[in-house]
């Protein structure tokens, strides 16, 4: 097989057998497909081929003009494919079985205080599209999801009289989440309202013709309508654009932007803002590290843990301003 045979098969394997998301496989895809660039300006044409000078040249041209986190997730890349072909004894041994992966920085996850997550929720209109954008701020807020689990979301994953959501998160896990009464009530008033008017509403296309959107989200002449949006007429979707399709992350984390300035919120912010002060605030308060894990769906507890840090530094700067000696 060819190099670039050898990528696709390894993608099919993280998409099918590990069952991977599709987010997850296009990230790999970019980066192995930057590795394979490389290896064709040095003239290696096989895989089989590459020994562990070229992948430590490959990691220092990197590190020229990328992050230490960009080049640690490219050397997994990497590192994965030759354990994958390994395994398939398509190559005798691997070349990255030396090369450790780069101890990162753990970076405090950013959170906002309670405050300014209420002065951003009153920020949002109680009219028309806010009712939408405020069931989505009370449901990132309240529930911890990823901004991917969220606009993935169908209207049959809720549940609001058992209290909870099912969502399907990173590697296809399916979780079950409960609803707070603030996030299931504002969820509950955007379907009475809103949504119904918006699966209702028709695009006007140029020239003043109206014409229905079909499934592609193509209008008259083939031409897309609508940059940036999800496709048209998605029936099944929680949250839905002023086409009736499903709503990107992308405009979710515009919205964020827009309603953190109208909430005299300096700080950036984007969609797993809310995702950590939504754990932060729950150990602060006193719930245990097993259970925020369960709801935040992480694999590894130890991907919890960062967040008692955020309550460490928090006690830290309570410390420093109340201690007469500090």
């Amino acid at each position: 097989m060819s190099m670039r045979e050898q990528i696709e098969e390894y993608l099919s394997y993280l998409r099918l057998e590990r069952g991977l998301s599709q987010a997850t496989c296009s990230s790999y895809r970019q980066d192995l497909t930057l590795f394979e660039a490389f290896l064709k300006s040095r003239r290696i044409g096989a895989l089989s081929r590459v020994r562990p000078v070229h992948v430590r040249e490959f990691l220092h041209e990197l590190r020229s003009s990328r992050s230490p986190s960009t080049v640690a997730r490219k050397l997994a890349a990497v590192k994965g494919l030759f354990r994958f072909l390994e395994a398939q004894r398509l190559v005798s041994r691997s070349p990255t079985a030396f090369i450790e992966t780069p101890r990162l920085w753990q970076r405090l996850p950013q959170t906002l205080r309670l405050e300014e997550v209420e002065r951003m929720l009153a920020s949002v209109p109680v009219e028309g599209l806010g009712v939408r954008d405020r069931a989505i701020l009370e449901l990132l807020y309240g529930t911890g999801l990823r901004v991917s689990e969220l606009v993935s979301l169908d209207v049959h994953q809720c549940n609001f009289e058992a209290g909870f959501i099912r969502c399907i998160g990173k590697g296809n896990k399916e979780r079950i989440v409960p609803l707070g009464r603030h996030a299931s009530d504002a969820v509950t008033r955007y379907l009475e309202m809103e949504r119904p008017r918006l699966m209702g509403r028709r695009p006007v296309l140029p020239g003043g013709a109206s014409e229905r959107i079909g499934k592609t989200g193509r209008g008259l002449g083939g031409s897309r309508v609508g940059s940036g949006e999800g496709r048209a007429g998605d029936s099944q979707a929680l949250f839905i654009n002023r086409r009736a399709g499903r709503l990107t992350r992308q405009r979710v984390w515009q919205l964020l932007r827009r309603y953190a300035r109208l909430g005299l919120i300096t700080q950036p912010i984007g969609p797993h803002t809310l995702r950590h002060s939504f754990a932060t605030h729950l150990l602060e308060r006193g719930a245990d590290l097993r259970t925020v894990q369960e709801l935040l769906g992480h694999a590894n507890i130890s991907t919890t843990q960062r967040y008692t840090h955020v309550d460490r530094a928090r006690l830290k700067a309570v410390h420093e301003k109340f201690h007469p000696r500090p």
